[in-house]
């Protein structure tokens, strides 16, 4: 009896610590329940936080970002960063992005987290950078991630194999 009474007293204070915590530990075993699985043993570090932009409707940090560097296409070159990338052109700053995203996954491949967080940062700005160059919004992107929401990534790559191959009059399915 004292041994249930203790383990109550935990999980009332997980609770109150941190409600996420406890909302993702219960919602995991009730997956496994539903699936047939074995009871999901979860600790506290294994449980992951929701994404900060999952607490902001809209990624409302990225549509901000993209409204910066929109009002940059007209600026002075010399005065603004975004805008001296924007003045180059569109191949100009996709080699940008690309050089970016390569510095990203370098730090990934080497283990430099605190890097990795600074160049994903980067790899996000000059992808804005190459939205408002390409005249892409925000709503665009966020529609398009809608669209593939609880689709299988197997699934809907096979149909862009399709459309492509079908598009370019190829006879095969794979992207060569």
């Amino acid at each position: 009896m004292k041994k249930a009474m203790k383990k109550a007293r935990k999980k009332q204070r997980l609770r109150q610590r941190d409600p996420l915590i406890a909302r993702a530990k219960k919602t995991l075993k009730q997956k496994a329940r539903r699936k047939g699985a074995a009871p999901v043993v979860v600790r506290d570090a294994e449980v992951a936080r929701p994404p900060p932009l999952a607490l902001v409707p809209s990624s409302a940090v990225l549509d901000r970002l993209w409204t910066v560097v929109l009002s940059r296409r007209r600026a002075d070159p010399a005065t603004s960063h975004s805008a001296r990338l924007l003045h180059r052109g569109t191949v100009k700053v996709a080699q940008k992005f690309g050089e970016e995203a390569v510095e990203c996954l370098i730090e990934a491949v080497a283990g430099n987290r605190d890097a990795l967080v600074a160049e994903s940062a980067d790899v996000l700005y000059h992808l804005i950078v190459l939205w408002v160059s390409m005249g892409v919004t925000p709503e665009e992107v966020w529609d398009e991630l809608k669209r593939r929401e609880g689709v299988s990534g197997i699934a809907e790559k096979a149909a862009r194999a399709k459309s492509l191959s079908v598009a370019f009059g190829l006879e095969t399915t794979k992207i060569p």
